[in-house]
């Protein structure tokens, strides 16, 4: 474990001499104490508590007097690494009666981070916990009670606590901090929450939508238990739209899947970027990078010849199921204003073989077009199912959610 930073704080705001009257101090008692602040303040701890040490072995010291000396011998002892006298200082302080509720968090805190020089991590728990309850919410004290929450093994706590940091931040219109929502997914993971954790990564997402974060997520999608290989392209639109997708191999499947799909003017235009990245178009492979494309561009020209008719057998059809795939199509040629309606009439007709893959291309074409953000969001977010199709619903709303 890193060395943790020790909070010291304003516990050594007696130092001056007035300071140390004004609290009913005697200046046989008073002048070590000042001379220990003058010396913690230059950085010689060591020699400051041999200083409190003496006022300490002052005799007839009254109860104002001892409580000044446990402040300063607390302070010093912590900076100089002594944690087993800061210990005995800092719980005399705490106990004394005399603390405001922001000293006994500062109390509190300091306790917390002595003990855990000690690698007492139970104590370290429970001064941590009483810090917090005093009011402190210092982001070193929330970074111990985490690392000794994790030392425990006690991921119901971790999970409890960071889900409560994540919903005070909302509550207050605030960004939840980045750790608290890593802490949470993590814990959610450990103690099985699988939807809790999906619901956190979102939020994940949504409020630091980082390039790696989505490459670990979109990775990890298709392992999902029940997740459905039909969505493989899906996966890849996600990588392409995230900025995720770079490798040569990811280019080759996306476009190939496209033009399975009867989409060929959505696989030329990744192969397209797969050149301009230089994913493509180098290497051994160049020439059948270059195959690729020509084949995409001549099933494209085919279908810009057969779509009319494709539309019109589609609308003849007694289901929808041609009328959302002929829609789609026209979306992915930038023809949105025909496809879309398409897509809505296919939905419309029904008796479709996937009516939630429906609902999915319908929100991608209208996010897609840029002119229908809120409605696109709309639809996807009502995507349903457990084969993935929820999940690429959602993801998709989220992306959507970032884009201007």
């Amino acid at each position: 474990m890193k060395q943790l930073r020790i909070w010291i704080g304003a516990l050594a705001a007696c130092i001056s001499i007035g300071a140390v009257q004004a609290q009913g101090v005697r200046p046989e008692v008073g002048k070590p104490l000042q001379q220990a602040g003058e010396l913690l303040k230059a950085g010689k701890a060591k020699d400051a508590l041999a200083k409190v040490r003496e006022a300490d072995a002052m005799p007839g010291k009254t109860p104002a007097e001892q409580l000044t000396i446990d402040r300063m011998k607390g302070a010093a002892a912590q900076r100089a690494g002594d944690s087993a006298t800061a210990i005995q200082a800092f719980e005399a302080v705490f106990n004394s009666g005399k603390l405001s509720g922001a000293e006994q968090a500062q109390v509190a805190e300091s306790l917390a981070f002595a003990y855990s020089q000690q690698k007492d991590w139970p104590r370290t728990g429970q001064w941590a916990q009483k810090a917090q309850a005093a009011g402190s919410t210092s982001a070193q004290l929330k970074q111990l009670l985490a690392y000794v929450q994790s030392q425990s093994g006690d991921y119901s706590a971790i999970a409890k606590e960071a889900q409560a940091a994540v919903a005070t931040a909302e509550a207050a219109g605030r960004k939840p901090d980045e750790g608290d929502l890593l802490r949470l997914a993590d814990a959610q993971q450990r103690t099985g929450q699988t939807q809790a954790r999906a619901a956190t990564l979102d939020k994940l997402l949504a409020y630091y939508p980082k390039k790696d974060y989505w490459a670990i997520f979109l990775g990890q999608l298709p392992r999902k238990s029940g997740f459905s290989d039909r969505f493989s392209l899906d996966v890849l639109r996600l990588k392409l739209a995230t900025g995720t997708l770079t490798k040569t191999d990811d280019f080759m499947e996306m476009a190939q899947l496209s033009l399975q799909a009867g989409l060929p003017s959505e696989g030329r235009a990744v192969i397209d970027k797969g050149f301009a990245s230089g994913a493509l178009g180098t290497g051994a492979e160049a020439e059948r990078h270059k195959r690729l494309r020509d084949l995409a561009v001549k099933q494209e020209s085919e279908l810009k010849v057969a779509i009319d008719k494709d539309v019109q057998e589609a609308g003849a059809a007694k289901n929808g199921n041609a009328l959302v795939q002929v829609g789609y199509a026209l979306a992915s040629m930038g023809q949105y204003d025909k496809g879309i309606p398409l897509i809505e009439q296919g939905i419309a007709k029904g008796g479709l073989k996937r009516p939630e893959d429906a609902k999915l291309r319908l929100g991608l074409a209208l996010l897609q077009s840029g002119k229908h953000k809120a409605k696109a969001v709309q639809t996807l977010r009502s995507v349903q199912g457990a084969d993935g199709a929820a999940d690429l619903g959602r993801l998709w709303a989220v992306y959507a959610s970032q884009q201007g």
